[in-house]
């Protein structure tokens, strides 16, 4: 065989080499919220019943929904429209969270993970606000805040070995898993994302927010 005919052959093998190790991460890549779907079942709900609420109108069928990442920046400074929101709605509209942490984000899926397990303890509310609170502290780092949210949790008085039995079970960030498959088939990208009575919201102030929400009360 010729020198150059050898030479093509190899260049060839070689592409074709690496043509197929990119098929098999992009595969698995999808895999992974695939595995949340087949647990999730219906995947694209906007609300489950296991979902987390701030709170909680019986009587109402007006819910906001906000798809978040606890070391998102911008949810941050969602934060305070949020509970703006609920002071003055809370009594009149259903206010559900959905996991939602981004795969940049070194320790969004731990801060989710840590609510969750907090919230199998009846304190998903002051988790959820002490991971906005000190957010400053752990976020955009690229070190394990697996200690400092145990912290969080000892904090508030949490039975610690309850705790870090659920912050490690992988029941947990299939939980997290499920919302995340969720958001994604409904079209969430990126963080904040609100919806209101299953339509997205989009806002760029307080404002924003407080006429959709007046507008499906009074629709």
């Amino acid at each position: 065989m010729a020198p150059l005919t050898r030479i093509l052959l190899t260049v060839f093998a070689v592409i074709t080499m690496i043509i197929g190790v990119g098929v098999y991460l992009s595969a698995q890549d999808k895999d992974t919220p695939g595995s949340a779907q087949a647990q999730g079942g219906d995947v694209g709900q906007l609300v489950r019943e296991n979902s987390r609420r701030l709170t909680n109108v019986p009587n109402s069928d007006v819910t906001f929904v906000e798809f978040l990442d606890f070391e998102c920046e911008a949810c941050r400074a969602a934060f305070p429209m949020v509970e703006q929101l609920r002071a003055e709605y809370g009594d009149r509209v259903n206010f559900v969270i959905r996991y939602f942490p981004i795969q940049s984000h070194f320790n969004a899926e731990r801060a989710a993970r840590a609510v969750e397990a907090a919230a199998q303890q009846d304190k998903f509310e002051p988790m959820y606000k002490k991971m906005y609170e000190t957010q400053s502290e752990w976020g955009e780092q690229q070190t394990p805040a697996d200690s400092r949210f145990r912290g969080f949790a000892a904090e508030l008085g949490l039975d610690m070995a309850a705790f870090d039995a659920a912050y490690n079970d992988p029941a947990t960030l299939d939980r997290v898993n499920v919302d995340v498959a969720d958001g994604k088939a409904l079209g969430v990208q990126g963080t904040p994302t609100f919806f209101l009575d299953g339509t997205e919201v989009e806002f760029r102030s307080y404002d924003d927010l407080k006429t959709a929400v007046e507008q499906a009360l009074n629709g």
